[in-house]
Formats: structure tokens, sequence, C-alpha cells
């Protein structure tokens, strides 16, 4: 049965000035854009002049960890609602997939902390298994990328040391057998145990395997911040250009889609390195590198608890944690580290430690050291131990309203939201509002052009991750569509825990979303695992 949507202004996904026309679809494909006529359609939509996009595609996601959920529709609702109808999971390293069958013992290892198997309908180690564990019963599409840190956790565990030669065989054996099969690319987390442990020469290697697939390689580096816990000497250059010039020793010399996840300068003295930061990024262009960055339009973001703990400190037995001369040691660091970046215990929020501490929620280290009468320190060591270094937090400035206005009008700059529903706690802004705020922003005026916003968050994205057929409102492509007001995304207010703007959704043909009300019944089955 074909559908028709017609009297609406269509963004194709190109950068291309809207047009007025309508859209016939049957099944899961586009049949006919632009003058279409009615009488092929069985069914008709009349859009009243609303906006229509292919559907938003969300490239920095964690979302593999739900799609294999037994009843994952409470985790992709709010994404649907602000027109999300695509994601690239298995980011930052931590991929719900990569391990073989000696290393299932491991897979509990992996999620850097914060994601896990409970409540999922089992776990899969290689893309071929995961993509047939989620394929149309799930409400979204995603094509997933395999993790470095899982594959390193596989055959090590979470050890803070170099790989073995055998071992480095057969972590790279790992990441390739899932390049080969589908995968979307290879994820770097290396601020993230056990990413954190590898050395530069590893990750070289790592690199030559995306170069070889031609498939891109997304990096959480090791710093985001003038100065971290990912370096010992707190004074020179600043530690997120160490990190930067990282990705330059890994990338140069190379043709790598070098993908730097979530673009963003912790605490206030981190603003200014946003220059060099582009500098860097377009003498790797220059040299050959594709590299691109990616965004969210929030000035916060979640992030495990120890996220300003060192290395060191988090490689320590307890026994070694407790001893005097180690939390002296951490004291002047971090007390360092948080006058020099301009970003404190006072900007670290509580987002979950556990069941049992719901109190903790909302407040900053700051607030609850202050209430129960504690040093910040030892406030924030406190929260550590309770939640066993798996508590999450919310932290911010992570970036300014000025850095986001001019990302926005850089052509490499791609759109996500790096956000995931958690069962408790405090939740990132980014599930309800990121992709419309960035509409607004456009609309405003301080965005890029509307076509060309559209375009970082459909065709742009499917290019990026060679989705095949998604990401352009042309016919023969998927039936992936989000309808939405422009007057009404304008005169919104964001920020408000819910979506806005956002009229219809439509993925893989059906219907999922109408005027904000999902069918859940419909979402069981709308989704697509992606083979890449």
């Amino acid at each position: 049965m074909a559908t028709l949507l017609k009297n609406c202004k269509i963004y194709d996904g190109t950068g291309a000035d809207a047009f007025m026309g309508s859209v016939l679809f049957e099944d899961d494909k586009i049949l006919e854009v632009g003058e279409v006529d009615e009488s092929k359609a069985e069914k008709v939509f009349d859009l009243g002049g609303k906006s229509l996009a292919s559907g938003f595609i969300d490239i920095h996601s964690h979302n593999d960890w739900f799609c294999i959920k037994e009843e994952p529709m409470k985790y992709f609702a709010p994404f649907i609602q602000q027109g999300i109808t695509t994601f690239v999971t298995g980011n930052c390293g931590c991929s719900a997939i990569g391990f073989d069958e000696a290393g299932r013992e491991n897979a509990d290892l992996f999620g850097g902390g914060i994601f896990h198997f409970g409540g999922t309908t089992g776990k899969y180690g290689n893309i071929k298994d995961f993509n047939a564990a989620c394929d149309k019963k799930m409400p979204c599409n995603a094509a997933t990328c395999v993790g470095h840190g899982s594959a390193r956790a596989a055959v090590s565990g979470l050890e803070a040391r170099d790989l073995t030669p055998d071992e480095m065989d057969r972590m790279l054996g790992i990441i390739e057998d899932n390049l080969k099969n589908g995968a979307a690319g290879v994820s770097l987390g290396l601020m993230y145990e056990p990413g954190l442990y590898a050395p530069t020469e590893e990750l070289k290697k790592v690199a030559e395997l995306c170069c070889k697939y031609n498939k891109p390689l997304t990096v959480h580096p090791r710093a985001e911040s003038k100065y971290s816990m990912s370096y010992d000497k707190l004074f020179g250059r600043s530690h997120l250009l160490r990190a930067e010039d990282e990705l330059y020793e890994i990338a140069h010399g190379t043709n790598l889609k070098l993908q730097h996840s979530h673009a963003i300068f912790v605490g206030t003295s981190s603003f200014k390195d946003v220059d060099e930061f582009l500098e860097i990024q377009e003498k790797l262009r220059a040299e050959g590198v594709d590299a691109m960055f990616d965004i969210y339009d929030h000035d916060v973001g979640v992030s495990v608890i120890t996220v300003v703990l060192p290395p060191w400190y988090q490689g320590m037995s307890k026994e070694e944690r407790k001893k005097p001369i180690n939390k002296i040691k951490l004291w002047g660091l971090i007390t360092a580290t948080a006058k020099l970046l301009g970003f404190g215990f006072d900007d670290i929020q509580v987002a979950y430690i556990g069941e049992g501490y719901e109190e903790y929620e909302g407040y900053s280290v700051h607030e609850l050291a202050k209430k129960y009468g504690k040093s910040d320190l030892d406030m924030y060591l406190e929260l550590c131990e309770k939640s066993n270094f798996k508590g999450r937090v919310n932290q911010g400035p992570y970036i300014s309203a000025d850095i986001i206005k001019r990302f926005e009008h850089n052509p490499n700059c791609l759109y996500m939201t790096d956000a995931w529903v958690e069962d408790y706690g405090v939740q990132n802004p980014s599930i309800y509002d990121c992709f419309p705020k960035f509409l607004q922003d456009s609309l405003k005026g301080t965005g890029d052009t509307l076509p060309n916003t559209v375009r970082r968050m459909t065709g742009a994205n499917a290019d990026r991750f060679m989705l095949k057929d998604r990401g352009y409102v042309k016919p023969g492509y998927y039936a992936d569509f989000t309808v939405f007001n422009e007057d009404e995304i304008l005169a919104a207010t964001p920020n408000q825990t819910h979506a806005f703007g956002i009229d219809k959704v439509f993925i893989n043909g059906k219907l999922v979303c109408d005027e904000n009300v999902l069918d859940e019944e419909i979402c069981k089955t709308s989704g697509r695992a992606l083979v890449v």
C-alpha cells in the first residue's frame, strides 16, 4: 500500500534549498519525490506546509547496550520524539560487542563502568550475532562500531599493562572480524579502562585496520580539558592538545577516517584551545586524513564518577589507595588541576550513585561535602567507594554557546547526542531536545543555514558512516522521515525535559510517532540492524 506525504517543505539532506512537494513511499522505500500524482497513493497525509527531512541520524550513541534489552522501548522513546530514527552505536571504546568465545568470561567488564548486560536478551560477541538478535526487535535503526576497549578487555581484562604479542594478535583479530562482517567502524575510549592503558603504537595498529576496511575510527581522546588526570605533568602544553597530538601521531600519513567524538573543552580555561584544535584538524585534512568531529547542543555532559581520577590511582589496589602518601599525592594533583582548569567539585553533579543513595542525586560534590561536613575530596572519594567506582555524574561547562555557534558553521562538524536513558537518577538533557535545539539555532540565525543544519543530522551523517540508502529524501532510499514545524521550533523554550516542534516520525515506512504520541506496538519491530 503506497502512502503519500503531501504539501510539505522538503529538505532532501544534500544541503540544497528546501522545496515544496510530496513524497510517495511503499513499504519501507521511497518511490517518488516532488510532484506526485495523488491517485497513486492509497493513504494520504496532508502535512499542511510543515517541513520534512530524512529521519535524523545520531552518529555518537551508546544505544547498542539498549538495542538488546528485553524491553527496549523506554530507552528509545525520547530520541524518537526529537526526530531521531537511526543511531551509530558502540562508541567510546565500550561496545556491547567485541569478544570471542575465550573472552566471553570477560564480557561483564565491558561498558566503561556505565553500561552492563542486565535485562538484555543475551551477550553477543560479534556483529553478526548482535544484529541478528536486535533486527526488527527494536524501535530504531542501529549501526554498531566495535569498541577497542571491549576487544582489549576480552583478551586481557582491565589490567594496566601493555598487551603481549599473542594478546595483541587476538584483539586485532576480534576487531577485524567485526569490520569484515558489518561493523560501522572502530571506537576508542582513551579516558576509560582499559583504553587508557593502550600505548600509541597499539592504537596505530587499530587505525590500520580502519584504513584497510575504509571505516571510521571514532575517538574519545585521552583528555578533553587543559589539565587532566591522563598526564603526569600539569604544566606545559595543554592536555587537550597533547591528546590531539596523539591523534595526529596515529593518523598522519594515512587516509584514515578519523572522527573526533564529542569535541568538548571542559573547564573555562580550556576554551582557548579551540583555535589550535581546529588547526590540528585542518592540518590532518591537508595531509590527506579524513578528519571530522561532532558535537551536541548542550553545555553539560555525562560521565563516570572516576573521570577526574588519574589512571595511576585507579590502577591501585584498595590497600594502596588507603596509604596516606597516595591520598596526599591525589589531593595535591586534583586541587592544582581544579584551580588551573576552572572546573572543580562544584561543577560535578551527582546523577546516580546506587540504590539507597538517592539523597545524593542532583547535588554537586561540593554541595554534598558542605552538607555532610567533609572536605570536597573526602566526599568525592566516599561517593566513588559507595558506587564501587561506577557512579554517574553530569558535569560542565563542557563547552560554551559561542563555541557551539562557531562549530555549527564549520563544514567538518556533524551532530549527535552522546546520550542514553538511565533507569535511575538524573538524566542527560540531550535525550530530550538536542536535535531540535540545532534546528532552533539555525532558525534564530546563530547556527548554519537550515538546509545545512538538516544535512549535518541526515545525509552527511549517513555518508560518514556509509549507511546505505539512508539520510536522503530520494527515490530508492528508506522511508525514514522526520516532520517538523519551523514556527513551533523557533518559538519553543528549550531544556524543558521534552522535545519540541517534531510533528511526525516514520521509521522504515511506519508511522511511529504522531504529534508526540508514540505507537509502542509498531515500535516493537520498526528498527533495523544495519550492516555497513
